[in-house]
């Protein structure tokens, strides 16, 4: 009886200090008052200090007490931390494969590393938009280790997520030792109750949870850039991660059938074809069939298309030549494309710089084989869209399905929409689409 009435005040004591950090932090970051609400206290004596699974926040009432009376701000810091974790959807994602000999330190003591490193990855993620964050509610001073590792994290410049970080932690290749000492600056909560580390879990209440977090997600983000433009440049780069999580991304082949058209193409119609028939004929006279199948049938495909390349200073060769690479194989494909098509690949910055006409696979291959890029100027994307124009009114377009034009997003833009479906193509995360007019089309790919 003792023992029980012991565990409910020390249950009680537990969620007044979450409470008390709650109200805290909502003081300070309103915007964050729907994610900081979404949680139920539960004691929980099998976790070091505190743990999540987006919806229960489970904690030790023992370490939580000693965090409370060692600074308020740990704990602060820590639910932070755990909000982070949910808004990010991080324990409903798989860490990206590698190949196997990334980390041979850490593999010989036979430890699943890359499992290892996306936990690191995605509390060093929440860890730095905490540390960015200028309230006072959650500031604490930064120890040598942590600040150096930003450093080298902060050298591309780019945002820092925890898909990112993992793919430059990958490259650091650590050892046990490095890689145990990051852990060990970077640790605030358990993360034994994380989808990715339950495969027991049911999938639907899994489903629902994270949809849930998605809302909250997309609601903040509109919050951010909207009522609370004040808070978003106080918390770091918090707005910046929230844009890149809910930016909508594609598979290109999908994509691309956007542009497609219906025509005829030999093969036979097995929509249209009744089996019964021509066997029944095979059976009754031999080798006769009643019915025979038709041999041309009506296919969506695409047939002829614009493709413009930016080869700009801000535009890298190797994004350039991976955007080529994944529109070849695209190109490749029988099932996509007719066979005969009529493709141009344009190459611009400033101005045009080279107009390859692609009429078959052969074609398309001997480009890929010798290509060369042209350009390194500024960009501006108005003369692209001024030659293809020009190129209809020539009648080397018939029926222009569209124009895909892969860039990184700084340029001008035209002020009026073309005649044909536009599309701008960005193959990296930290591109800027605030300038992208309304009547084209924005697609992200991997």
């Amino acid at each position: 009886m003792e023992n029980k009435e012991a565990a409910g005040r020390l249950e009680v004591l537990g969620e007044k200090i979450w409470n008390a950090s709650r109200d805290e932090l909502y003081l300070g970051m309103r915007f964050l008052d729907v994610a900081l609400n979404s949680f139920v206290y539960q004691m929980d004596t099998q976790v070091s200090p505190f743990g999540t699974d987006g919806a229960v926040l489970h904690f030790h009432p023992q370490q939580l007490g000693g965090l409370y009376r060692q600074n308020r701000i740990l704990v602060n810091r820590g639910y932070l931390h755990m909000v982070y974790h949910c808004i990010f959807r991080h324990m409903w994602k798989e860490y990206p494969a590698g190949p196997e000999d990334d980390f041979p330190e850490v593999k010989r003591q036979g430890m699943d590393s890359g499992a290892r490193l996306w936990n690191l990855s995605c509390d060093i993620a929440a860890e730095y938009l905490i540390d960015r964050n200028y309230h006072r509610s959650v500031r604490y001073s930064r120890s040598l280790l942590r600040r150096e590792t930003y450093r080298k994290l902060e050298q591309e410049g780019k945002t820092l997520h925890a898909e990112r970080i993992f793919k430059l932690l990958r490259g650091w290749n650590p050892d046990e030792k490095g890689l145990a000492k990051l852990e060990q600056e970077f640790y605030a909560d358990d993360h034994q109750y994380w989808a990715s580390h339950q495969p027991d879990r049911k999938p639907d209440a899994d489903s629902c949870l994270r949809k849930k977090w998605q809302d909250i997600d997309e609601q903040m983000e509109t919050d951010l850039e909207t009522f609370s433009k004040e808070a978003s440049e106080q918390n770091g780069d918090l707005l910046g991660q929230l844009k890149i999580e809910n930016r909508e991304k594609h598979d290109y082949r999908s994509f691309l059938k956007k542009f497609s058209v219906w025509r005829e193409e030999l093969g036979v119609d097995t929509d249209t074809f009744d089996y019964t028939f021509y066997s029944y004929g095979l059976s009754l006279y031999g080798n006769m069939p009643l019915i025979e199948p038709q041999e041309t049938k009506e296919v969506k495909k695409v047939e002829e298309f614009a493709v413009v390349v930016d080869t700009s200073m801000s535009c890298s060769g190797e994004l350039v030549r991976r955007f080529l690479e994944e529109t070849y194989d695209v190109l490749s494909e029988n099932e996509s494309f007719f066979r005969k098509i009529n493709v141009h690949i344009i190459q611009c910055d400033e101005t045009v710089r080279s107009d390859v006409k692609i009429s078959g696979e052969k074609e398309l291959r001997e480009y890929m084989d010798n290509l060369t890029l042209y350009g390194e100027g500024g960009t501006d994307f108005r003369p692209a869209f001024d030659y293809v124009d020009e190129k209809i009114r020539q009648g080397e377009f018939t029926d222009l399905r569209g124009l895909i034009y892969f860039t990184d997003g700084y340029g001008i833009y035209p002020r009026k929409a073309p005649g044909y479906q536009t599309a701008f193509v960005f193959m990296q995360e930290d591109y800027q689409d605030a300038d992208v007019p309304g009547w084209a089309m924005k697609l992200t790919v991997d």
